[in-house]
């Protein structure tokens, strides 16, 4: 069993679903996993602003205008009257659903149920055309098995269970279609995997069926050493370990979703990252094991807050760490650096929400400093094998940027570098020609 996840933009036009059709016609078991169509989920989230708002005249005319572009579509993709007019009446369904809210009252609740129509239409949409085709499939709704526990943590247990449950009703079927992103929460409403949760979905559904490998499909071929749309020359990583592209994926590679490496990672199932435009591109393989060298990518992280607590008294007091941290626990703030000296401590934080409650309770115990607009350098690679020699080519390659924040030694996988937003094209560009040689395993 394979996993094949695709992404909005492998599903954004009918063309693309038709080669998204063609890339899974053959008699491999697999289950594959789609999310919204491009641009659906932005648009049902300001249908759901307005609903908010109580702007329902602009709700509507938001709603007519994404019914208009699936007709379009629903054009495009059948070439029959009977697959036209079943796909009308399920647009009409759904589309008549989010009209709903109109008139009546509009909460959360009701926020999530509109944020799941992306994908219940897509792989619908899909559904019927591979039925078009003639190709044996079966559509699994991913909310009889997908759950989220109290704590908006998957229910791993359940998934597996339920999916069991769920392919064990069609023994002879080789092919499911399901959705990314959406699922149930503990009280058994419609909930989401939040944004970039179609990865997270392929990751668990893999976990829970034991499968052989992971794939996500997107527009670009695998994950690159560096940033493509900034930094001319870059190239895909043939291979990463499940530590290396969760730090690059965590760290501002926007090709995979932080979350979705830990699932496969615990059950040790390679996961492959490859292109729907460039099929027979390599792309690049993750898996328990680290090859190919000592530096093996950047990535950067933007909107990033650095706050500096300096105080007399802490000096060597045991203790104050626990309490500095226990502040931002208690706003449920994430820290993504630290570093330390005997007067003063500065870490930074990438969720500004509560910022200034945060830097009003540090205030009690001491001065504090606050800078925006920064972005986090990480350069990922196996430094405890290289020993010697990374630092080097890093420092040399960024000597004239100016750098706030350095940590090195909490992971084997990471040195991060914090600088000025203002700088983050130089220092991306400056890392590209200075630590990287381009080779065959590379290419």
């Amino acid at each position: 069993m394979k996993i094949l996840k695709f992404g909005g933009t492998s599903v954004g036009t009918a063309e693309r679903m038709k080669a998204v059709a063609s890339l899974i016609k053959n008699d491999e078991p697999k289950i594959v996993v789609l999310s919204a169509m491009s641009g659906t989920t932005n648009a049902l989230v300001q249908i759901a602003e307005k609903l908010h708002q109580n702007k329902n005249q602009e709700a509507t005319a938001l709603i007519d205008a994404l019914h208009n572009k699936y007709k379009q579509v629903a054009e495009e993709l059948y070439t029959t009257s009977a697959k036209k007019n079943q796909a009308e009446e399920l647009l009409n369904n759904h589309f008549d659903y989010l009209r709903s809210f109109t008139l009546d009252l509009f909460t959360i609740h009701e926020e999530r149920a509109v944020l799941a129509q992306g994908e219940l239409l897509s792989t619908a949409l899909f559904q019927f055309y591979l039925e078009e085709q003639d190709i044996p499939s079966v559509l699994l709704p991913a909310l009889n098995f997908m759950k989220i526990d109290e704590n908006e943590e998957p229910d791993t247990a359940y998934i597996a269970k339920n999916l069991k449950t769920e392919l064990e009703q069609y023994p002879n079927t080789k092919l499911f279609i399901t959705q990314g992103y959406i699922c149930r929460n503990a009280f058994g409403e419609i909930d989401n995997l939040k944004r970039g949760g179609s990865d997270y979905s392929a990751s668990l559904i893999g976990a829970a069926a034991d499968a052989d490998e992971i794939q996500i499909w997107t527009d670009i071929d695998g994950m690159h050493n560096n940033d493509p749309r900034i930094v001319k020359d870059t190239y895909p990583i043939a291979e990463l370990s499940f530590d290396e592209a969760a730090e690059l994926a965590y760290f501002g590679a926007k090709i995979l979703h932080p979350s979705s490496v830990y699932p496969a990672k615990e059950k040790d199932i390679p996961v492959r990252l490859l292109n729907t435009m460039q099929p027979e591109a390599k792309g690049t393989i993750i898996t328990s094991e680290s090859k190919g060298g000592s530096i093996k990518a950047v990535a950067a992280k933007d909107d990033i807050t650095a706050i500096k607590i300096k105080s007399g008294r802490m000096l060597l007091a045991y203790g104050f760490l626990r309490s500095v941290f226990e502040v931002f626990e208690r706003y449920k703030t994430p820290i993504d650096m630290i570093t330390t000296s005997e007067v003063a401590v500065s870490l930074t934080i990438d969720n500004a929400k509560f910022l200034n409650e945060i830097v009003a309770e540090l205030k009690e115990f001491g001065q504090v400093e606050v800078d925006q607009d920064q972005t986090i350098i990480c350069v990922v690679g196996d430094f405890i094998a290289a020993r010697s020699g990374s630092g080097l080519k890093i420092f040399e390659a960024l000597k004239a940027i100016p750098l706030r924040m350095i940590s090195y030694g909490g992971s084997k996988n990471n040195i991060s570098l914090l600088i000025d937003t203002s700088h983050k094209v130089e220092a991306l560009t400056r890392l590209n020609d200075g630590i990287f040689e381009r080779n065959t395993t590379n290419a």
